[in-house]
């Protein structure tokens, strides 16, 4: 095992070349007191895992990597660190393709219409949130349910350590602002980021409906509002935008 370390107040990235899934270490060295701000990058997982129980499908030279949150009593919710992570990850592919990337509800960044990163969130023992970050940077699978992309198909040759290093103090600083009461600032520029209200969506909702309509924007605590054609809003907590 090899450290990225660096002097001073910046956050370790552990490294290793193989694991299952920095998640599942990383809820574990949580459960084991590991502290906030813990880095863990793989070159390779065997085990990934995404959304909605899916095997988060790996590639050689992307980024895999995830970190722990452990929340205060005084934290805005939980649930709003789903407007957090993908918010820093914007920040950071924004910076080197401004104005291509979107993010599409509820943590998933796209550049035109194809995916290019996937983020997990799982809640872990006592007070910790454990946040996985996938990144297409080299090479993207192909998958018959959606188009897929990655960084190196549009110029960017970013290495995996270098990625991780630009998402660890963007997501830092996204932290510190959510911690110092800058919910609502969060809360607009992931607006700002996503696609545009009025696009249509139609989603997969865990009891197996797919209602369709129009995405119109969040609630405060990062749920989803879709319109239906008859004007009927339906609050969505989990689900795939298709």
């Amino acid at each position: 095992m090899d450290d990225d370390r660096r002097t001073g107040a910046v956050l370790t990235i552990r490294f290793v070349a193989e694991t299952g899934s920095t998640n599942g270490d990383l809820l574990t060295a949580a459960a084991a007191g590991a502290p906030e701000g813990d880095w863990l990058r793989a070159g390779r997982q065997v085990a990934g895992r995404g959304r909605m129980g899916r095997t988060w499908i790996d590639g050689g030279g992307n980024l895999f990597a995830s970190t722990i949150v452990r929340l205060r009593p005084e934290d805005p919710s939980a649930q709003t660190l789903a407007l957090v992570a993908p918010l820093a990850l914007f920040d950071v592919i924004d910076a080197l393709l401004p104005g291509r990337a979107r993010i599409k509800w509820p943590n998933d960044l796209l550049i035109g219409p194809a995916k290019l990163s996937g983020i997990l969130l799982e809640r872990g023992a006592g007070n910790a949130v454990v946040v996985g970050f996938g990144v297409n940077l080299a090479e993207h699978p192909d998958l018959a349910e959606r188009p897929t992309t990655a960084l190196a198909d549009h110029g960017i040759l970013l290495t995996p350590r270098d990625a991780a290093e630009r998402l660890r103090d963007r997501f830092a600083q996204r932290l510190g602002q959510w911690r110092r009461g800058g919910l609502d600032a969060i809360r607009y520029d992931w607006l700002a980021a996503a696609q545009p209200l009025g696009t249509p969506v139609r989603v997969r909702l865990p009891d197996g409906r797919a209602p369709a309509g129009v995405f119109d924007g969040i609630e405060p605590d990062g749920t989803m509002r879709l319109r239906e054609p008859g004007g009927n809003v339906i609050i969505v907590h989990a689900g795939d935008v298709l």
